[in-house]
């Protein structure tokens, strides 16, 4: 949560800390330092800008000050940056696109959720289910379909933006900065649950599998193993 939000914050924070036109309207490659110089290594995304002529500006991050560097350089690194896919802070263009914010506040979010409802259930399906009120789980549980119920819930938070980036991809359709945030947030949302469940969940806080607490008073029986009323 805190790792997620600081970098939300720094999204906004870091184009403060720069003169205004400090970064215009550049646009690079995601997963690709593109930005680190004006020329040399590091500066695919300038040398685009020089041959094409279209009035991007020129910007290097390495000059950048020392937190406004580091922010620009994981935008760098992670962002395509595409300067109509971005908005502008200070007269700057901000670290990273549209969909990244949405991604990011989502993640935020579902740290600061699973924070306040998720629970320890042994595994990481369980306890990414926690969040879910026990009410709406009791069938979920008495009818063993835990797998179905977590794939189904990922899913509907992953959909949106997955339709949206592809059907951009491979159509003519052209999505807008609001469809983007709005359909990163759910998608953040999904993934910032699913991260917290991972380092929650441990199968060693608990004596045996039979004492984790689950809707319905279902219970886990481990493989290969019988139950003590069995064994009598």
């Amino acid at each position: 949560m805190y790792i997620s939000g600081f970098f939300l914050a720094s999204f906004f924070l870091a184009p403060m800390t720069l003169s205004p036109g400090t970064v215009v309207e550049i646009e690079g490659r995601a997963n690709a330092i593109d930005f680190y110089s004006i020329d040399g290594w590091g500066s695919y995304g300038n040398e685009i800008t020089a041959a094409d002529d279209d009035g991007h500006g020129h910007f290097a991050w390495s000059e950048l000050n020392p937190y406004a560097a580091f922010i620009y350089a994981f935008g760098d690194l992670n962002c395509h940056q595409k300067h109509e896919r971005s908005w502008e802070v200070n007269g700057n263009q901000m670290p990273v696109c549209v969909r990244d914010i949405g991604i990011f506040g989502g993640l935020f979010l579902g740290a600061m959720v699973f924070t306040r409802r998720g629970w320890n259930r042994w595994t990481v399906k369980d306890t990414c289910l926690s969040l879910i009120p026990d009410a709406y789980l009791v069938k979920t549980y008495q009818q063993n379909r835990r797998t179905l119920v977590w794939i189904a819930c990922g899913t509907l938070l992953c959909l949106p933006l997955i339709a949206d980036g592809f059907l951009q991809l491979l159509t003519s359709y052209e999505s807008t900065n609001i469809k983007r945030i709005l359909t990163g947030i759910p998608f953040g949302l999904g993934l910032g649950i699913l991260v917290c469940s991972m380092f929650a969940a441990r199968a060693e806080a608990f004596v045996g599998a039979g004492k984790v607490l689950l809707p319905g008073d279902a219970k886990f029986t481990l493989a290969g193993t019988k139950s003590a009323q069995e064994s009598e």
